[in-house]
């Protein structure tokens, strides 16, 4: 009983906010054949990830969608989501655009649909950085190599002419990047939400890139939709229906901030609602439909190839690993 309650509270509150023509199936859904599965499973991170919002709010939209078996599988925690897609334990992934680049690079068989937002990433220094390039001989924390912790500094690093390899000290922190930074462990990290919020609460650091608007970083996706390419082949139709409860969950996400941090807390996907509504209006959700996917894509596997980190062409990764067709129809009928 307690779950239908709450259901009809979530489809209650997408009216209220405003969401009819968001949560309503549209004519183009309609004239569309049945998904051809009705299963799908989608990532989450227990307590965490609050920019993952569109995915967690697209939940009741997919039952919309026809599909039935929604589950939300939160993998190894110790490793990237970017391992759990590759492993098959979700059908699609959220990730930044330089690790979607580096699994097509290696191989794995994704295929990137689509940017979900902008702006979610931080580099948060202590008092001995004012400014990027006085990273060099300091100490920058990360989670792994492999982690955008790490990748995402490198290439910002490189971009403005400082050697990621000789000029910064790297220092691995995988669990407690929030306390280590306070602690003195290092001078910067680039953080994710919750942590920017939880440190400007504090006093803590101050923010020398924002990728929300510090540029180039700002004029391209952070985040974006990837799903396995047995997926995408098999269930094209499913996947269309995925992708377009994922945007109209992004729409409400900039709709309505407030309203769905509610749901995220509610619903049991975040702790803090006053972190959720904090992250859901710093972060541009609206972008989805503005920004070309293909060139962030392309814009990091370009700075990828030129620093090494991969040794395909940007174009072949291009080819290989992303598919803009869902994308394109979904831009037309989702027009606002």
């Amino acid at each position: 009983m307690q779950i239908i309650q709450n259901r009809r509270r979530f489809l209650a509150g997408l009216t209220a906010a405003g969401g009819a023509g968001i949560i309503g199936t549209s004519t183009s859904a309609w004239a569309e054949a049945p998904p051809e599965t009705t299963s799908v499973r989608l990532p989450r991170w227990i307590d965490g990830a609050y920019c993952w919002a569109g995915v967690y709010i697209a939940g009741e939209l997919l039952r919309a969608e026809g599909f039935t078996d929604v589950r939300y599988v939160q993998g190894d925690p110790n490793i990237d989501q970017a391992v759990w897609i590759a492993r098959g334990e979700t059908d699609f992934s959220i990730n930044y655009a330089p690790v979607h680049v580096a699994s097509i690079d290696a191989g794995v068989p994704i295929k990137v649909l689509g940017g979900l937002h902008s702006g979610c990433l931080e580099l948060i220094a202590n008092d001995s950085v004012e400014g990027f390039s006085d990273l060099k001989g300091k100490r920058v924390g990360m989670h792994d190599p492999d982690a955008p912790s790490h990748v995402l500094v490198a290439l910002m690093a490189a971009y403005i002419g400082l050697d990621p390899v000789n000029d910064i000290e790297w220092v691995i922190e995988p669990e407690r990047p929030v306390e280590a930074f306070a602690e003195g462990k290092f001078d910067a990290y680039l953080f994710t939400p919750p942590e920017p919020q939880k440190l400007r609460a504090k006093k803590i650091g101050h923010t020398i890139l924002d990728t929300n608007l510090d540029r180039p970083w700002s004029q391209h996706f952070c985040c974006m939709i990837s799903a396995t390419s047995d997926y995408v082949t098999r269930y094209p139709v499913a996947t269309k229906r995925v992708l377009r409860a994922i945007f109209k969950g992004a729409d409400l996400c900039a709709s309505d901030p407030s309203w769905t941090a509610g749901q995220l807390v509610d619903r049991g996907f975040v702790p803090s609602y006053d972190y959720a509504r904090q992250t859901l209006s710093d972060i541009r959700y609206d972008r989805w439909r503005d920004y070309d996917a293909e060139a962030s894509m392309l814009f990091y596997a370009l700075r990828m190839q030129e620093t090494g980190m991969i040794k395909s062409s940007a174009q072949r990764t291009i080819a290989e690993g992303t598919d803009w067709r869902f994308l394109d129809e979904l831009k037309r009928e989702l027009k606002m």
